[in-house]
């Protein structure tokens, strides 16, 4: 299988991936560097990228990525497979923890359900794929909000309509950004009857290889023991499940 990549190829998208973690440019020295590669070969390639339109000149010797990842990224995201590269995924978390789980998109300030799985039992918690989910009240929304960039979160704030749902649900800003960050830092969200009374959920996030958040996995139901007793058994569960997304959306075994 290795005698049939084609070796520029993979050292063209590892030039792209110096553009990773906020580096908005790149020189060629930078590239050779990085790379270990010549100067020559190292124009070379950028050139080539320039041609194809994977970047742009801004200054003499000096790369930004093309415009036309904008609209590559749009296609990925609106494409409608998201939902059906997660659904097996899904069925598994479901079966593995005997809990209803969700994946969801966030769209107009809203956590939107994308895909559902329910366990096979009599009686559990259901949710309808399109339901949309507020953002500051509930486990998906609060981790969409807490990858967001502090702009995008102030715009978010500046418009929401912090409403009391129920006697859990937080309402004031500060807190709310407190926790946010905390949900950051952990790596998971809950949501402890914020949105209705007695509906617990934990949900992770699934990202690109450098972090963009792109989708969320959850568990959720009518215990408490959700987050209490169970907590941990289901970040375990969600992880994998989690690191099975990755591996789903970048074609990695």
């Amino acid at each position: 299988m290795t005698s049939q990549l084609n070796g520029s190829v993979l050292k063209a998208f590892k030039i792209l991936d110096l553009f990773a973690a906020g580096k908005i440019e790149l020189t060629a020295q930078e590239t050779a560097d990085a790379l270990g590669i010549n100067m020559i070969t190292a124009h070379r390639f950028l050139h080539t990228l320039v041609h194809a339109g994977a970047l742009r000149v801004t200054s003499r010797g000096v790369f930004r990525l093309g415009y036309m990842f904008a609209d590559l990224g749009h296609r990925v995201m609106r494409d409608g497979n998201l939902a059906g590269l997660l659904q097996p995924i899904l069925d598994q978390l479901a079966q593995a923890t005997g809990e209803a789980c969700m994946a969801t998109e966030f769209d107009r300030d809203m956590a939107v359900c994308i895909a559902k799985a329910l366990p096979d039992r009599p009686l559990y918690v259901d949710i309808r794929i399109g339901s949309k989910l507020d953002a500051f009240c509930t486990a998906h929304g609060k981790l969409w909000l807490a990858h967001m960039i502090p702009a995008d979160q102030d715009r978010y704030f500046a418009k929401a309509d912090l409403t009391r749902m129920t006697d859990h649900t937080l309402t004031d800003l500060t807190a709310l950004k407190s926790e946010l960050a905390q949900i950051r830092k952990a790596g998971f969200a809950t949501n402890n009857g914020e949105r209705e009374h007695d509906i617990y959920a934990i949900a992770v996030p699934i990202t690109t290889l450098h972090g963009t958040m792109v989708s969320a996995f959850s568990v959720f139901g009518a215990s408490p023991a959700l987050l209490d007793q169970k907590r941990g058994t289901l970040l375990n569960a969600l992880t994998q499940a989690t690191e099975n997304a990755q591996r789903a959306l970048h074609g990695k075994d």
